[in-house]
């Protein structure tokens, strides 16, 4: 099978957007991009197209934004553009098996994890709270489970000691690309092989919320570190002083003793900030307050006097 293949696109953030173009710049036909709506937005929540609808525009492609892939008309319009694959990245919408089906070929996703660890919505962020060492890409061929369907190919990757879910996201959507199109490659020459999942070995990476993000002082500093890490830029750590709401962009770790109550700010060098935990200390870097904009920790303490012995939380 030598023609480019006809695929329909869909997918929503900016996690897909690589992909697209990558299937753009290599001649695959792209029969229509499917995302979804244009949601309000910002704190004028002004209706925002998302950003594979812009990329899409931007690359002439033919854009579908329905409020459920779940009708009738959606279902027929998929079976008269008659595509060989579907390729799905963050999509947002689970497919009902009818429309997995319409494809000739299949229906391929590209998923933020080493499957079947972390199946879910929030994979890249799981792996750096539960502490994983490397994450990677997998694509796989989609059937009616949340991320359960054949492993096609992986491709791996270490989690740097300092990286955040924002690093780490831009590194796998960059990785997605080249991992869809060497999928791709194999599936036209015949040679791309599928292995079941093992589903002992399954773990969840459930959609995080708001209120996931307040720091639990008593756990140790390398997990609040992590907690950090995964959750920035969003939803974003947070914990309060006299009420005061504060949010936490970076921390280290600090190996040392602590003799006072977990969340305690510790006695430092002036324009630090250093706090107690469950076991060590985490040395907090970069912080933002309830009215004003993320700053480095001694900018920030110019103006908001945090004294020591002050408890968190």
């Amino acid at each position: 099978m030598n023609r480019p293949l006809k695929i329909v696109y869909m997918g929503t953030p900016d996690f897909a957007v690589p992909p697209l173009i990558s299937l753009h710049d290599h001649g695959y036909q792209i029969l229509a991009v499917v995302t979804q709506p244009d949601r309000p937005k910002g704190r004028g929540r002004k209706l925002t197209p998302p950003p594979v609808k812009q990329a899409a525009m931007r690359l002439g492609d033919a854009v579908l934004q329905p409020e459920t892939v779940r009708t009738d008309e959606f279902h027929q319009h998929m079976a008269k553009l008659s595509p060989d694959l579907y390729v799905v990245a963050a999509f947002g919408q689970i497919l009902p098996q009818s429309l997995i089906d319409i494809p000739k070929r299949g229906s391929i996703n590209i998923h933020a994890s080493l499957l079947p660890r972390h199946r879910g919505a929030a994979p890249i962020q799981w792996a750096i709270i539960h502490g994983d060492k490397e994450t990677g890409i997998t694509t796989m061929m989609m059937d009616k489970g949340m991320d359960t369907g054949d492993i096609l190919l992986m491709d791996k990757t270490p989690i740097g000691p300092t990286e955040t879910a924002a690093e780490l996201h831009d590194r796998l959507s960059r990785m997605g690309a080249d991992t869809l199109l060497r999928t791709l490659q194999q599936m036209q020459a015949g040679t791309l092989r599928r292995t079941p999942q093992d589903p002992n070995k399954a773990t969840y990476a459930p959609m995080l919320k708001k209120q996931d993000g307040e720091v639990d002082w008593q756990l140790p500093a390398e997990k609040i570190d992590r907690l950090i890490r995964g959750m920035t830029p969003w939803p974003g750590v947070f914990t309060f002083s006299d009420g005061m709401r504060l949010k936490i962009f970076r921390a280290s770790v600090l190996d040392r003793e602590v003799s006072v109550p977990p969340g305690t700010i510790l006695e430092c060098f002036p324009g630090e900030l250093r706090v107690a935990t469950g076991k060590g200390a985490l040395a907090i870097k970069e912080i933002q307050g309830e009215s004003g904009k993320r700053l480095p920790i001694d900018d920030f303490l110019c103006g908001c006097r945090l004294p020591d012995g002050t408890c968190l939380g």
